[in-house]
């Protein structure tokens, strides 16, 4: 664990700390349909024109289930969108470009329901490779704006949420198409506008060129003559990893993902990534704090997220720095190099591994499935808790609100006292509601995975075997469900078994969560609010932190650890004891 790797980790730290505010100020003005920025003198026309488009009025509230319906509406319109435009893609725009590297521009009906429910849940995990795959018109139109789309869904949820927390007696949370209009134009278009120009300026490629065909370097392998050419893949590339990054989104536009050099051609593009990722959902805490006039919640919330972030980063550092010992027995020194990228080394990539699982990104700049067990145990984990840590953006701080709404129940049973959180009493079917958000993903999960188990298709799939290829195949089914999209990779899973059921894995793991979440929120809206007494669970201090962080863990490790068990952890055993891994 070298010094340049600590020095990186403690400015990150640090930076991530100083945009906290700032982002969460901003966030304030942007949930507010009344609320004034900088820019509404160039976006409020923008924004009006569209009201007036859809007929929305933006000052009209929505129910819970008024809410949760449009939610649905917009996601299965999206969703269908997307669909249509893959399966016609090969007769839509700047399909010719794809054709000078690839003859597919015929995308499956299994593999494009897979693409379109991936990028609808914000998961965007990916069953193709991107440049060999995909036209610029599939690339801009259908899944570039579906990571603008399904970021700021997510966003508009937990706002829900952090309404119907700060809210008295209220039967409205919100307005959904006024906050996915103003988180789109008012924050993640901006931001996404800068960001891609500042990628653009460390070397990152954003174009429309037709692939470009050159000679090899080595010649060695030509025959009569004909020169050994490379297609060197063209394309929008800056402009998507923006909005990929700062939207948790996590789908590449290259196959390779951020360890591409078009993706990320520097250490400080590979830096500031990482730190976009948990930008907004950093914000979206001190948000909280702001809306239900508690600042110190606020910053309890951050740092539970904080805590629960370090500990997976150091772990996962700390494991890949150690490498394999029987490497070591043959005089082969130093860590886990497989499948890093050299420019990165260990330090960047644990940190961007573990980042990237705390929310629900999934970008990668190295493949998790080259990690050493403990190491590839740490996303695999992040996901399990429901990548609460930060989160994606919105998700991670509607799951931890879930999370807290339990913590304090359990509290509220552990003293003999009426729960009571932020002045609302925590009641039956708030528990339900929050007991069932948390439930649905494990059913998914393991559901999923024990099918998969026992059925050709899903083990025919695998690369290895043994303890690691089924963390392969769990670690995909956790992905989807989680909305992540990284995978360990190894895994063959472009065929319509998998296709198909990964789809429904991320659609029922996105929709089966959100219902319940936005239901608690309308439950809490319309909740009196108590002032706080002596007898008030305190939800600002080291305590709150503690028992939300347990909570967390205990659920998390409760669910999935028989699952790790036959997964890493038996891994982990059999590399120290020099046992067989396969």
């Amino acid at each position: 664990m070298s010094a340049t790797g600590w020095i990186q980790l403690l400015v990150f730290i640090a930076l991530l700390l100083a945009i906290t505010k700032p982002m969460g100020l901003y966030l304030v003005r942007v949930l507010d349909p009344a609320g004034k920025t900088l820019l509404d003198f160039v976006l409020k026309p923008i924004e009006r024109l569209l009201y007036r488009l859809f007929g929305v009025d933006p000052l009209r509230e929505q129910s819970w289930k008024q809410y949760a319906l449009a939610v649905l509406v917009f996601s299965l319109v999206t969703g269908l969108f997307s669909y249509g435009v893959l399966r016609l893609q090969g007769h839509l725009p700047w399909h010719q470009y794809l054709d000078a590297a690839s003859s597919k521009t015929l995308v499956t009906p299994d593999l494009a329901f897979n693409t379109a429910m991936s990028f609808t849940t914000n998961t965007n995990w990916q069953n193709y490779g991107g440049e060999n795959t995909m036209t610029y018109f599939s690339q801009m139109v259908a899944l570039t704006s579906h990571n603008f789309w399904s970021a700021a869904v997510g966003i508009a949820i937990a706002a829900a949420l952090v309404r119907g927390l700060a809210r008295d007696k209220a039967k409205t949370i919100g307005n959904f198409w006024a906050d996915v209009v103003r988180v789109t134009l008012y924050l993640l278009l901006p931001l996404c506008i800068l960001f891609a120009l500042f990628l653009v300026s460390q070397g990152m490629i954003d174009n429309f060129k037709p692939y470009t065909t050159v000679p090899a370097v080595d010649q060695s392998g030509a025959s009569g003559g004909t020169p050994v050419t490379q297609t060197i893949a063209q394309g929008p590339v800056a402009s998507q990893v923006a909005i990929k990054m700062l939207g948790t989104n996590g789908g590449g536009f290259m196959n390779a993902n951020a360890a591409h050099p078009y993706e990320n051609p520097t250490p400080l593009s590979n830096f500031v990534q990482i730190l976009s990722i948990f930008a907004i959902p950093a914000g979206l805490t001190y948000y909280l704090g702001r809306m239900v006039k508690n600042q110190w919640h606020g910053w309890a919330v951050w740092s539970a997220m904080f805590a629960l972030f370090l500990v997976g980063a150091l772990v996962c550092w700390h494991s890949e720095a150690a490498g394999n010992p029987h490497l070591h027995e043959y005089g082969i020194a130093g860590g886990n190099m497989e499948g890093k990228e050299t420019r990165f080394g260990i330090a960047a990539s644990a940190l961007f591994a573990t980042v990237t699982t705390d929310a629900s990104c999934g970008a990668v700049n190295s493949m998790h499935d080259s990690f050493t067990p403990l190491g590839g145990l740490v996303p695999l984990f992040n996901i399990h808790l429901g990548e609460v840590v930060f989160g994606g953006v919105g998700a991670g701080l509607y799951g931890m609100l879930v999370f807290a709404v339990i913590a304090i129940f359990i509290a509220g049973l552990m003293v003999g006292r009426t729960p009571e959180y932020l002045g609302k009493k925590i009641e039956s079917f708030d528990v339900k509601m929050a007991s069932l958000s948390i439930l649905v993903l494990t059913v998914i999960i393991l559901g999923f995975t024990a099918w998969a188990v026992v059925s050709p298709w899903g083990t025919s799939a695998l690369s290895n075997n043994g303890p690691h290829g089924f963390s392969e195949m769990h670690y995909a089914y956790t992905s989807g469900a989680g909305n992540n999209g990284s995978a360990f990779a190894g895994l063959s899973a472009n065929e319509i078994h998998w296709n198909t059921t990964l789809g429904l894995d991320m659609l029922l793991g996105r929709f089966f969560m959100i219902v319940p979440i936005l239901a608690l929120a309308g439950s809490l809206a319309a909740k009196k609010r108590i002032p706080a007494s002596v007898g008030s669970f305190p939800v600002s201090g080291p305590t709150f932190v503690i028992l939300l962080i347990g909570t967390v863990v205990i659920v998390g490790a409760l669910t999935f650890v028989p699952a790790l068990s036959v997964g890493p952890i038996v891994e982990h055993f059999l590399m120290r004891g020099g046992g067989p891994l396969y």
